[in-house]
């Protein structure tokens, strides 16, 4: 009765609700023998309520396909067509006008992407990857598009040599001039950093040093756990850990607020005899892992507000890819359309379906000292978004230290849990199942 009477003095915030998250999207690559058609891949796309996507290309019969879906789409522009579109800008106006003004409206395509990893895969290239992306940008300009379609670039995690601890990586100073020129064009255009951020090739890379659990999102044990020595953030997956040391690169460079978008991430769940680690399980275990983390709606430690948006590399098998036998194995279905393993792409269900919800707030009574030193732990080392506790913001009233510290006791709990967070805060803090939103009045 207590806490039912404790409930009612709250005032309800997001934390209470099951938040979106940030969304994750799909690579769709086309080098398949049975390649099925475009109308079937929309299907799919739909019938698995998938909202997001990314094109390697700007194949025609796709983004017919995807008109009045409402699918949100990227484009790519491919590494041969860089080199012409940067040295012409009438060519960059030609392809706008053939592969993006084309179809929006009816599709709703709102990036495109400039050539994949151009510094590593065709360095030459360098010199004409900003202006390709400039001349593009202008082109949109032109039809009024640039408003709603944003450009940046691909970039590997190769260009930083140094990814750990994050809070000293930093590029390459081989391309500083051409990375601070990509950061500058998107900085000044409103767009983003696209990463491909793959921790499965880190893992096999570090040949044992981080442990296969932090490579899955599994959570570790005490004496295991991952901690970046200067700022004391505690990383529970590799793929935390490669973002944010693609953050601290950007800021080396003095540019700050520049939002990440993972182009590219994965597992192949299927590899030669030399690829131990390229499994079924791994890689369903890391896909389901990923979404999961994803719409936590948070950032990695050093950006916990902003949401790392993703794109799974990638739907279909490409079995006519060259290279080891992983290479052909990343898609999360087979071309057939069924699926390699069960894997749920959207967020939907997870809202709607989850009556059994456990909430965690702090306990009525509980000692002050504790709760402050728990309320201290969540909003730092344990990541909770305290944002909205802060003065002047939503969720800042009732100014108590026994409601804040409930805001961020479920903050983290609802975002950990899953990976071995546990609801106990030195004892302060308490589970249950009746949804405070029941008992609460809305932030206001």
């Amino acid at each position: 009765m207590m806490l039912e009477i404790w409930l009612r003095l709250i005032l309800f915030c997001g934390i209470f609700s099951n938040a979106l998250g940030g969304f994750i999207g799909i690579n769709i690559g086309t080098d398949i023998s049975n390649l099925p058609s475009a109308t079937d891949i929309v299907a799919i796309l739909k019938a698995r309520q998938i909202t997001n996507v990314r094109l390697f290309d700007a194949d025609a019969h796709l983004l017919n396909a995807l008109s009045n879906t409402g699918i949100e789409v990227m484009v790519s522009v491919t590494n041969e067509e860089v080199l012409g579109i940067g040295e012409s800008p009438s060519a960059a106006a030609a392809w706008i006008n053939k592969n993006v003004a084309a179809y929006v409206p009816s599709t709703n395509i709102t990036s495109i992407s400039v050539g994949s990893e151009v510094l590593n895969s065709i360095p030459n290239a360098a010199p004409i990857l900003v202006p390709a992306m400039n001349y593009l940008h202008k082109a949109l300009v032109s039809s009024d598009l640039n408003h709603r379609v944003k450009v940046s670039t691909p970039m590997s995690m190769g260009i930083i040599p140094r990814p750990f601890p994050p809070s000293t990586a930093s590029f390459n100073t081989t391309w500083n001039s051409t990375i601070f020129q990509i950061l500058q064009f998107i900085q000044n255009t409103n767009s983003f950093y696209m990463l491909n951020a793959y921790p499965y090739y880190e893992y096999v890379k570090s040949n044992g040093i981080f442990p296969m659990d932090y490579a899955l999102f599994r959570p570790l044990s005490s004496v295991k756990q991952i901690v970046d020595p200067n700022t004391l953030f505690c990383y529970n997956s590799m793929f935390e850990a490669l973002v944010d040391a693609t953050y601290s690169a950007i800021k080396a460079l003095n540019f700050t607020g520049i939002p990440i978008v993972v182009t590219e991430t994965g597992w192949p769940w299927f590899g030669g005899v030399n690829e131990p680690d390229a499994t079924l399980e791994n890689a369903k275990t890391f896909n389901e892992n990923l979404i999961q983390r994803v719409f936590n709606d948070s950032g990695p430690p050093s950006q916990p507000t902003i949401p790392v948006n993703t794109y799974i590399y990638e739907l279909f098998n490409e079995d006519k890819r060259p290279g080891p036998v992983s290479e052909k194995n990343w898609g999360v279905l087979f071309a057939n359309g069924t699926a390699v393993y069960p894997l749920s792409l959207s967020n939907s269900d997870r809202v709607n379906a989850d009556s059994s919800t456990v909430f965690c707030i702090a306990k009525p009574g509980a000692d002050e000292n504790k709760l402050q030193n728990g309320l201290d732990w969540a909003c730092g080392p344990g990541q909770a978004n305290c944002k909205a506790i802060q003065q002047g913001q939503p969720c800042y009233f009732p100014d108590t230290l026994q409601s804040h510290a409930s805001y961020a006791y479920n903050d983290y709990y609802q975002k950990m849990h899953s990976s071995g967070g546990t609801c106990d805060f030195d004892g302060t803090a308490t589970t249950t199942t009746n949804d405070p939103s029941k008992f609460m009045i809305l932030c206001r």
